[in-house]
């Protein structure tokens, strides 16, 4: 029976090794928290996953809270008209459509799942160690497994995966980030009858995304601010009392996206650790790191393709990520997980991450014309708005009506000739 070691349990770290667990492989998950920390502590993300990713969940009979999770059955887009905030009496939006999702997505706060999965995996047998791993660790560690899998995307272990400067255009944060969970956000007038991702854009200044979720309290709602560095948004530097953090996101509602402050009056903390606030710069690594003694360990997920949550593809992604890896894993049979096979392993996700990675730093930029073009005749044109919408499922698709003029025009006037 091979011998797997796994670093991190978060989405990709606890899928693997529970994916890796159910095909017999035996496996120790190493976690800097117990499962009642995790569960206790304060939100780790935003997480929004569509149907591809809900599906490898599934695939391992792990999706245990699809039942009482949201249905998120639209993806929103609203633009705040020039100038709206000056005056907000008069704010309006200068653009408003929900597309809808060829199957549903979910939120489940990672408190509630990560929590849970641990706590399945040890009851199935597998080996937890709680402690949190150093590069010294794994060199120890590393010698007495078959693989050793990194997936802690934060702290000393990522140091070890070099950036790749030509996927990495940016050096620097993109956006400054604040999440709030609340309870008590009134119904959707646009579409009560259906749940849906609403993303609000303010020209200039930054977007919030309004998700429904569930999470150790029940049924609740992720207030999330992308703020421009420097700009009106970047205001949570500094802020440590999660009461003013959500007066802050509350008043910037008011200010910015009246129609979504409206929606949000009564909103209150699901709990006194349901805040985050922070910002990172986009990054791809490079996939394998080498230990002192010349071991080799695999990046997995975002220790190796790390992107602004913009785009809301971080849960899929590390989603994508295990399952990828996972087949990887058990193709390669009896085989050395050697250099070149960790290397393939990497590329193989690559070829999906790729076009994750091109859409969301294409969306960190001023959007040009024929973007404009497109999400504006969305309003109009309802196949136009599901298609972007499903984009968010699989952004390869992007690739056919998004960045070229040419394809834009082109797909627009398919939809009107």
């Amino acid at each position: 029976m091979r011998k797997i070691l796994v670093i991190g349990a978060g989405q990709s770290g606890l899928q693997l090794a529970l994916g890796l667990q159910s095909k017999g492989y035996e496996v120790t998950l190493m976690s800097n928290r117990t499962a009642d920390e995790i569960r206790a502590g304060r939100v780790m993300s935003t997480q929004c996953m569509f149907h591809t990713a809900l599906q490898h969940e599934r695939d391992l009979q792990i999706n245990f809270w699809e039942s009482q999770a949201p249905r998120i059955e639209g993806l929103g887009v609203s633009v705040a008209a020039p100038g709206s905030h000056e005056a907000p009496e008069g704010s309006q939006r200068a653009i408003d459509w929900v597309g809808r999702l060829d199957g549903y997505a979910q939120s489940v706060d990672q408190r509630v799942k990560m929590a849970g999965w641990m706590e399945t995996f040890a009851q199935r047998g597998g080996q937890l160690v709680i402690h949190g791993a150093a590069v010294s660790d794994l060199d120890f560690f590393a010698g007495r497994y078959d693989l050793t899998l990194v997936s802690a995307g934060k702290g000393e272990l990522v140091s070890m995966f070099g950036r790749n400067p030509a996927r990495s255009p940016y050096d620097a944060p993109q956006r400054a980030l604040a999440v709030s969970y609340v309870h008590g956000v009134g119904p959707r007038p646009e579409h009560p009858e259906f749940e849906a991702v609403r993303c609000n854009l303010v020209p200039g200044v930054g977007e919030l995304f309004v998700m429904p979720t569930l999470t150790t309290s029940g049924r609740a709602d992720i207030l999330f601010w992308e703020g421009i560095p420097g700009g009106p948004l970047d205001a949570f530097q500094g802020v440590t009392d999660p009461q003013e953090h959500l007066d802050l996101t509350l008043d910037l509602m008011k200010t910015f996206l009246p129609w979504e402050y409206a929606r949000a009056t009564k909103a209150e903390l699901t709990d006194a650790n349901g805040t985050l606030a922070g910002r990172y710069a986009p990054t791809v690594r490079n996939p394998i790191g080498r230990l002192p003694s010349g071991g080799l360990v695999l990046g997995v997920a975002d220790v190796v393709v790390a992107n602004d949550p913009i785009t809301g593809q971080g849960s899929n992604s590390a989603a994508k990520c295990a399952a990828s890896y996972l087949s990887a894993i058990v193709e390669r049979g009896e085989r050395p997980f050697d250099e070149e096979w960790m290397q393939s392993a990497f590329d193989r996700y690559w070829n999906t991450a790729q076009h994750v990675t091109k859409w969301t730093n294409a969306m960190l930029g001023p959007p040009p014309e024929h973007v404009l073009n497109l999400i504006g005749a969305a309003g109009q044109l309802q196949p136009a708005a599901d298609r972007f919408a499903n984009g968010f499922d699989d952004p390869s698709d992007f690739e056919n009506f998004f960045y070229e003029p040419e394809k834009t025009n082109a797909y627009l006037a398919s939809l009107t000739s």
